[in-house]
């Protein structure tokens, strides 16, 4: 019998009941109902996976907040200066570690691999020493036992854990491999102790490309991890194929193989071929990453080869990866159309495909029945109307390559921005957003519901932008935004005026912590019907007589945090998407708006995971950028902002972009980013961002002086901008007031030294 499991499941609950209990814990201290909640939300996850007739579900999936930050706390790898709040209440000391506090930063926060996913990174040092603490794993398995069902713990592999982490002095992580795997042992120990068959070994970072010494580890760690009492190990890989590490992770003392066939069906043959027979093979059929119903005209033949070179007795089938990028269910969109709907699989509906697959595999009619309709299903969709609009498809294939270009070259508009512009030296500026307060959440639900309509609506956020406008004259901005709130989400918000996209209602996913994002789904080709834009950005400039900037959110965020098509090539929608923002950039110039930054924060993440893929996606990228700023006057100043990414291995094609500035996070990294500048002359302005907005932690203005002052040990001042790490959407008035008050007298403060100094 073909059995069926999953990597992990959605942590925050059908309708976000997880991010409302985190946030009430933050706000009021009382831990009681936060645990009881996750407490809830596991149970009912697992009930729920146990009546699709999953067989095996997966425990310590589940975080209050991220599962790298579970890792580091259940090894006690905890810097030093978050140890006395962590003995002395756990909760807070890791909530300290996840956000910061008023006292302590946070730890460094970036992307899962080439999710939106947000992961806190470990921060470690030479000499450092793990231990095991309290068994979060064994706690959570013994939880799900107690409901009668058979579970499998879920825990981050050593090897991929310290390739994830960084080091604060400039070693190694690797080297302290020898510390970590004894912690591993005694973990696997007790787990085998207390009854447990098997666990779940993740290690994506097996599909990525590793060095003679990463190898080394592998071989190491898992040796050692052999020896001892120890569940089964099932070694999970996913977001890639094994490629070259295949013969790497198949000579490896493991009991099981997880692998990802939806993004590397191609691994499948050399998998069958490598993988020693007493392996379990888990196949990950169904899509992950993405919501649409799979097509039994892929998964079919491939289980098919599967059970003919290796039956099904040592056959697991299970989603890609964890479906923790995929929200809860499907049925609960029921306005949406009936026909887009059917084309819909989230994480529920996921289980229950692995189940028909599973069932269809091992001879049940009833299942295989269902797979005919599924196939029908995915049939209607491609000829469905919108699916293909020729006019976009002509609009993409008649581009010519001065579709990229600006012009005049960076040079010279620097030079017609500045008698245009006027701004002083350091000039300062936000990125876009500014604080949602509840009376404009009460306002977007009451126009939702229609309780007020668009007249009253649009008055609240005049109201709000002309407030917004007035406080950043007041403390001395010198390029305002109108603070955006009339959006909802950066991405959602385009969507809803973009043809060719749906959106759900209860859709959600988590990017970090309590940080729930609602991707919209592009489902068909891609046009702009009016402009989206131009009538706030018009209305908030004409409030003042500083520059206001114009914001756009770029095609390549706006490709990756949607669910994209899986029927077109994501050059080819991002292409689409690339146009109708490229008619919005225009339209805001011929209003009068001489500022506009358009957002890519996503850059970086949509990254292939192999060296061999990045020069094709960076240029792809690149243009897709280039096409929607291109035609622009010298005049207009083209921002981009980019948050958590790694510029060393971009760097090059971030000046591609052609952007004439450029913000980017860096003050949880204390301006380390900047690095990646000091080799290559970046031709542009830089706006490293001087304080963390996803902390409450209001930093001081000498703070701001210090790292503006390390940022000048690698830019030139004349490039230099300052501004936040990111948008100010998720903060509150409170901390925002006096920390953009800070930043603009640090600014003030580094102006008049260097006027001094020259």
């Amino acid at each position: 019998m073909t059995h069926t499991t999953y990597l992990g499941f959605p942590r925050i609950g059908c309708r976000r009941e997880l991010k409302r209990a985190l946030e009430n814990y933050w706000r009021d201290g009382d831990a009681a109902p936060l645990l009881d909640t996750a407490r809830s939300l596991r149970q009912r996850h697992w009930q729920l996976a146990g009546e699709a007739g999953i067989q095996t579900v997966a425990a310590n999936d589940f975080s209050l907040y991220d599962h790298v930050l579970d890792t580091a706390v259940l090894f006690d790898a905890v810097p030093a200066r978050y140890r006395p709040l962590l003995q002395n209440d756990p909760l807070a000391g890791y909530f300290a570690m996840a956000r910061g506090n008023r006292e302590l930063h946070a730890l460094e926060m970036t992307k899962w691999l080439d999710t939106n996913y947000h992961y806190i990174v470990p921060e470690l040092q030479a000499g450092q020493r793990f231990q095991l603490g309290t068994n979060k794993p064994l706690a959570e398995w013994l939880e799900a036992r107690a409901l009668g069902l058979d579970a499998r713990p879920v825990i981050l592999g050593p090897v991929s854990f310290l390739r994830l982490s960084k080091t604060v002095d400039g070693s190694d992580a690797l080297n302290l491999l020898d510390a970590l795997v004894p912690a591993y042992i005694e973990l696997l120990e007790q787990l085998a102790e207390a009854g447990v068959a098997w666990v779940q070994l993740d290690e994506p970072c097996l599909v990525q490309d590793l060095d003679e010494a990463t190898r080394h580890a592998y071989i190491a760690a898992y040796s050692a991890l052999a020896v001892g009492p120890s569940p089964k190990r099932l070694l999970a890989t996913y977001f890639g194929g094994l490629g070259d590490n295949l013969a790497l992770a198949t000579s490896l003392p493991i009991d099981g193989l997880h692998i990802d066939l939806v993004r590397a069906p191609e691994q499948l043959d050399g998998v069958l071929s490598a993988l020693p027979k007493h392996c379990v093979l888990s196949a990950g059929v169904v899509d992950g990453r993405n919501i649409w119903l799979s097509d039994p005209a892929r998964v079919t033949p491939q289980l098919q080869k599967i059970a003919a070179a290796r039956g099904t007795d040592q056959l697991w089938l299970s989603p890609s990866c964890s479906l923790l990028h995929t929200p809860f269910d499907a049925t609960q969109e029921t306005a949406l159309p009936a026909q887009l709907r059917s084309w819909l699989s989230f994480a529920q509906q996921k289980l229950e495909e692995i189940q028909h697959y599973a069932k269809a595999l091992d001879g049940d009619a009833n299942a295989k029945a269902s797979l005919e309709q599924q196939l029908a299903v995915i049939a209607a969709r491609k000829q469905a109307q919108g699916v293909l609009r020729s006019e976009v498809r002509a609009r993409v294939n008649g581009l010519s390559p001065q579709a990229t270009q600006r012009r005049s070259g960076l040079a010279h508009r620097r030079r017609v921005q500045a008698e245009v512009l006027a701004l002083p030296p350091l000039p300062t500026t936000t990125i876009g957003s500014f604080p949602q307060t509840d009376t404009l959440r009460h306002a977007r639900a009451e126009h939702r519901a229609e309780r007020i309509d668009d007249q009253a609506y649009d008055s609240v956020l005049r109201e709000e932008i002309e407030r917004v406008i007035r406080f950043q004259e007041h403390i001395g901005l010198d390029v305002l935004v109108h603070g955006e709130p009339e959006r909802n989400d950066m991405v959602e918000y385009f969507g809803e005026q973009l043809e060719g996209f749906a959106f759900t209602r209860h859709g959600w996913v988590q990017s970090y912590g309590s940080r729930c994002v609602k991707p919209p789904i592009i489902w068909g080709d891609v046009s702009r019907p009016q402009a989206m834009t131009v009538d706030w950005s018009r209305y908030a400039q004409s409030l003042t007589d500083k520059p206001v900037k114009g914001m756009l959110t770029g095609p390549v965020t706006v490709l990756q945090w949607s669910f994209v098509r899986d029927d077109l090539p994501r050059e080819q929608v991002c292409l689409q998407l690339a146009l109708a923002l490229r008619d919005e950039v225009h339209d805001l110039e011929h209003a009068g708006i001489r500022v506009i930054q358009i957002d890519e924060p996503a850059l970086r993440e949509g990254l292939p995971i192999r060296h061999a893929e990045h020069t094709a996606y960076l240029d792809w990228a690149v243009r897709c950028f280039r096409i929607t700023a291109g035609g622009t006057s010298d005049s207009t100043q083209i921002h981009t902002h980019m948050c958590y990414s790694e510029f060393n291995d971009i760097i090059e094609a971030v000046a591609a972009l052609d952007a004439d500035v450029i913000s980017i996070e860096s003050s949880r990294s204390r301006m380390e980013l900047l690095q990646a500048f000091e080799e290559f002359r970046y031709p542009g302005s830089i706006g490293p961002g001087v304080y963390d907005i996803h902390s409450p932690r209001v930093p001081s203005q000498q703070e701001m002086v210090d790292l503006l002052e390390r940022a000048l040990t690698v830019l030139e001042p004349a490039q230099l901008w300052v501004n936040p790490d990111c948008g100010l959407k998720t903060r509150g008035w409170k901390e925002t007031e006096p920390a953009l008050v800070a930043m603009v007298n640090a600014a003030r403060e580094l102006r008049a030294a260097i006027a001094v100094s020259s």
